[in-house]
């Protein structure tokens, strides 16, 4: 199992993935989404965004903290083993 910070911006005009943002769990992924956030749809989307920034299966992550924030913290079942580097690149924003 692995944890990834994420900070969801909803409502934004394309789905990118990339930058950071110094959120509560430490440095955090931005994940900008067009889903606005009612209903977990923003959720969603940044999971589904997330997944593919990194090459996993969206089945394989689960929001394992905030829910209802824009901070969230996502768990992954069987990372990669290159998942740190992936994770960095994303923050760095060059992916």
């Amino acid at each position: 199992m692995a944890t990834i910070a994420i900070r969801v911006k909803p409502g934004a005009s394309r789905t990118a993935v990339g930058g950071s943002h110094p959120g509560p769990y430490g440095p955090a992924v931005v994940v900008a989404v067009g889903a606005r956030p009612v209903e977990g749809q923003a959720t969603e989307a940044a999971l589904r965004a997330l997944a593919d920034a990194i090459g996993v299966r969206p089945s394989a992550l689960r929001l394992k903290a905030g829910a209802t924030s824009r901070d969230k913290l996502v768990e992954l079942a069987d990372p990669p083993d290159d998942l740190q580097g992936r994770v960095a690149e994303l923050l760095a924003g060059r992916r």
